[in-house]
This record gives C-alpha cells, sequence and structure tokens, in this order.
C-alpha cells in the first residue's frame, strides 16, 4: 500500500490531514485578519482620528479582534473532520466558543481603555473636560462585560443556555451582593456625585477623618485619589463620600478670593483714652486723618453741650466727657488700611471687629478675602498685613498679648534681686 493509498484510505490518516487543514486553515485566517484586514481597517483608523469608530479600529482593538477569527474557524470547521467522535467534536466547539467570547470580550476591554484614552487626549486640549472624569463607567462597563462574559462561557462549555446559568446564580445572589456590595455602594455613591456636581478632578478638598487634605487627581469606581500637600497620596472608597461629610474649596476658586479670617491679640492693659496730643499726632496718619478731624469736632460739640448742661466744673470730669479710646481709633485705621489695600477685594465682606476679650487678651480680628487664591501669594499677602499691624501698635499706645517667657521671669527675678540688695546696703 502506498502512501497515496495510505492517506485517502485509512481513517485515521484521513482525521490526521483534517486536523491538520483545519489548523492551517486557522493559522490563515489569524494571518489574514491580523495583517490585511487589520492593516486595511487601520488606515480607516487613522482617517477617523476621533469619535466611537476611532475607538473600534484602534490597533490594540483590531489586534484583539484578530484572535477571533481562528476560534471561529476552529469552532465551524471542527465538525467537517472526518471520522472525529461525535463527543469530542462537541467538546472542541464548546471549548472554541467560550474563546471567542473570551476573545470578544477582551477586544471591548480594550475599546474601554481605548474610550478613556481617548477621553484623556481631549481633555487634554478641552479644559473645561479636565474636570469630569469618566473612568468609573469605563471600570463599571469593564466589570459587565466581564460578568456577561463569565456567564456566556460557562454556559458555551457546559453546553447549556446563559439564562439556565443565569437561573442557578439566583441562589448565589446572596454571595454575589457580599462580594460586590463596595462596588455596588460606590457605583450608587458615583452616580450621585456625579449628579449633583459635587466632586470633580482638581477640586481641593479636605477630609480629616479620612486625612485627606490636597487635590482630587483621580475619580475611579471603587476609589478616589487625593493628593496632599505633603504629596502623599490617599485613597477614600467613593461610597464614603456620600456616608461622611467633606469640604470642597473649588466655590472659593471660583469666586477668585480667599478668605483671611485671623485675629490680633491686644493686651488689655494699654487701652487708654486718647489725650488732646496724641489726637493731634494721629491725625497726621493719612488713611485716618478724616477720621480723627470728624471725631475731634464731635468731641468739642459734646464738651460745649455738656458745659451748657452740666456746668464748666462737672464738664471737665473725665468721665463726663466724650473721649476717643486707643483701640477704637486702631480698629478704624485697621479697616482704613484693609479698604486702601490692593490685594484685597473690595467688592467682598472687609469688616474688623473686637471680639470677647478672653484669659489672652482681647482679640481684634480681621475679615476680608485677597484678590488670589493661590496658596504662596495668599500667605504672603497676609503675613504683610499682620506685620505691618503689629508694627505700628505703638503708635496707638497698644501692645500684643504673649504669655510670658523665660527672659520675663528671669528679668523679674533679678529686678527683685536687686532691689533686696539696695534695701539690704541702705540698712547696713
Amino acid at each position: 500500500m502506498n502512501w497515496q493509498e495510505l492517506s485517502f484510505s485509512d481513517p485515521w490518516m484521513q482525521t490526521l490531514a483534517g486536523v491538520f487543514a483545519l489548523l492551517l486553515a486557522c493559522l490563515v485566517a489569524h494571518w489574514l485578519a491580523r495583517h490585511v484586514i487589520g492593516r486595511a481597517l487601520g488606515g480607516l483608523h487613522r482617517a477617523a482620528r476621533t469619535g466611537p469608530l476611532a475607538v473600534l479600529l484602534h490597533r490594540d482593538v483590531l489586534a484583539r479582534m484578530a484572535q477571533v477569527v481562528p476560534a471561529l474557524v476552529l469552532m465551524l470547521g471542527v465538525g467537517s473532520v472526518p471520522h472525529l467522535p461525535a463527543r469530542l467534536v462537541t467538546v472542541v466547539e464548546n471549548v472554541s466558543a467560550a474563546l471567542v467570547v473570551l476573545f470578544v470580550a477582551r477586544a471591548l476591554f480594550k475599546a474601554l481603555d481605548a474610550t478613556l484614552q481617548a477621553y484623556g487626549e481631549r481633555a487634554a486640549e478641552q479644559p473645561e473636560l479636565r474636570s469630569r472624569s469618566i473612568k468609573s463607567y469605563v471600570q463599571l462597563g469593564q466589570i459587565l462585560v466581564g460578568v456577561t462574559a463569565v456567564v456566556v462561557m460557562i454556559a458555551a462549555l457546559a453546553d447549556k443556555s446563559p439564562f439556565i446559568v443565569l437561573s442557578g446564580f439566583g441562589a448565589m445572589s446572596a454571595v454575589l451582593m457580599l462580594i460586590f456590595q463596595d462596588t455596588i455602594k460606590s457605583f450608587t455613591a458615583g452616580m450621585q456625585i456625579e449628579g449633583n456636581d459635587m466632586l470633580r478632578v482638581g477640586d481641593w478638598i479636605e477630609m480629616p477623618q479620612a486625612g485627606a487634605d490636597g487635590d482630587v487627581i483621580d475619580i475611579a469606581l471603587n476609589t478616589v485619589k487625593v493628593q496632599n500637600w505633603d504629596k502623599t497620596i490617599v485613597t477614600i472608597p467613593t461610597w464614603k463620600l456620600m456616608s461622611e461629610s467633606f469640604r470642597n474649596w473649588r466655590g472659593m476658586s471660583e469666586a477668585g478670593g480667599r478668605r483671611i479670617k485671623r485675629t490680633l491679640m491686644l493686651d488689655a492693659g494699654s487701652i487708654h483714652f486718647l489725650t488732646d496730643d496724641q489726637i493731634e499726632r494721629l491725625g497726621e496718619i493719612e488713611l485716618i486723618a478724616d477720621y480723627i478731624q470728624e471725631k475731634a469736632s464731635a468731641v468739642k460739640i459734646s464738651r460745649g453741650m455738656k458745659a451748657r448742661e452740666l456746668g464748666e466744673a462737672l464738664a471737665r470730669v473725665p468721665a463726663n466727657q466724650r473721649r476717643l479710646t486707643n483701640i477704637g481709633t486702631f480698629r478704624m485705621y485697621v479697616q482704613a488700611y484693609l479698604k486702601a489695600n490692593p490685594d484685597i477685594r473690595q467688592d467682598m465682606t472687609v469688616m474688623v471687629r473686637l471680639m470677647q476679650p478672653t484669659s489672652e487678651g482681647i482679640p481684634l480680628e480681621l475679615y476680608c478675602f485677597t484678590n488670589t487664591t493661590a496658596w504662596v501669594a495668599y500667605e504672603a499677602i497676609q503675613g504683610n498685613i499682620f506685620d505691618h499691624l503689629l508694627a505700628i501698635l505703638p503708635e496707638f499706645g497698644l501692645r500684643s498679648f504673649q504669655s510670658p517667657g523665660g527672659a520675663d521671669v528671669r528679668a523679674l527675678l533679678q529686678g527683685r534681686n536687686g532691689q533686696r540688695s539696695v534695701s539690704a546696703s541702705m540698712n547696713y
């Protein structure tokens, strides 16, 4: 028996030849799909550039879709191989169908990644898109594709309908809910955050209970990443942003002004009425010259009225006179100083007020807004304001309050020791 007769008459040789032909067809189909059809569609991708067509024709998506073709050829052609057992044919068809589903799912995964990449490229060109993140939706789509692929692959391998497999999963619903509870909660929270515009990429948020104080750099399905000012990165579960409170500073950034709310502690012992000489000297300060002149005129008028009502003698009693205080005049000076400062927003609240006295002194609070929200510039403006106010306090006869330090106690003790030594020498 020659080789030709053996190849066509022997069932094993016919089966071997059929398997070889089928594998060769799979290789040829994969090569055609990868190099011929892939290159042709790649040209369409370069022409499309943007849009859904560009995503579907992405190079990596086409490469993964090319893997589907040999699996399809194997699934459809295995029945044509002669003398194969029916059970083996069924097994190969089921495995091939499962591989087709797997390769399609991998292609869809890559298409979703390409969608996210294309959105990032568009956001780089359009700044209004940078604050919106679609990463959570992409991840949710990948989860749905993965779950669907697993169900269909199990059905294909078991040679059953996918609905039968899904009915079997009904008994495992409680387990699945337990496994995916954080994902479900995070997706719901993400929908509410997106719908109410509560958080965007680039927002500065504070969440002390999570150790977050910085800019949002990524919003995903399950987590939100915040880069703190010390460059550490905090990962917060998305659902926590709905169950717990956090502060978003976006309103401050959009308003264009950052608040200064700081107190200057004044020594209560330095507060007193202004003398005529002090009033005259303070009247030379440009910012409050008009105020001093107005108040000085009002004081003179008040004194004349008191003299007519009470008589000259009683009108000279300080308690019966209307007088200016150094702390009130200083408060008006600070108000005028803030009004004249070009770094302070005049269209927002500008206020200087005295707070309730405490054991640490009398708080004088400044409440205003800078014309910038940049941190470094804001701190520089705030520092310049308080540098000036602390330096000009002695002009009004005021002192800032501070707790006694070691040098103060040492000077006090040295003074007492000096007095004792002088007294002892005098007694001697």
